[in-house]
This record gives C-alpha cells, sequence and structure tokens, in this order.
C-alpha cells in the first residue's frame, strides 16, 4: 500500500475493535448512516478500515434496517 510520493498509506483500525463493541443492532441508524455513500451504497470495508468480522454485521444491520424502513434504499 504506497501513496503518490513514496509514502505508506497507514492503516486504518476498525472502529468497533477499537471501542470495544461486540453487538451491533439494526435500530442504531446514527452509526450506520457513517457506512453508506451520499446514494444510499454501503461502503466498502477497504474505505470504512473495519474488519471483516464487523463489516459483515454493518451489511446485515444496513439491509435490515432497510428492510424495517428505518433507512431508505437510495437517497435521491
Amino acid at each position: 500500500m504506497r501513496r503518490e510520493g513514496g509514502r505508506k498509506a497507514k492503516k486504518r483500525v476498525c472502529a468497533f475493535c477499537v471501542e470495544g463493541i461486540t453487538d451491533i443492532d439494526y435500530k442504531d441508524v446514527p452509526r450506520l448512516r457513517r457506512y453508506i455513500t451520499e446514494r444510499g451504497k454501503i461502503l466498502p470495508r477497504r474505505i470504512t478500515g473495519n474488519c471483516a468480522r464487523h463489516q459483515r454485521t454493518i451489511t446485515n444491520c444496513i439491509k435490515k434496517a432497510r428492510v424495517m424502513a428505518l433507512m431508505p434504499y437510495t437517497i435521491e
């Protein structure tokens, strides 16, 4: 992972592992909203810096929140 100019990119750390959060709830919409784009797409792991386990949980929670109409599928 090299940036322009030869500097090495800083490895992002999982925010949930750092804070010690074990359970991510689909009803916690403000937290989940940070992991979607302004168009409503789920941000990938390489952008968010989450570990694989928490990224899967976030994805499932976002999908569940969309079905329960807590979050929109698309934002226009």
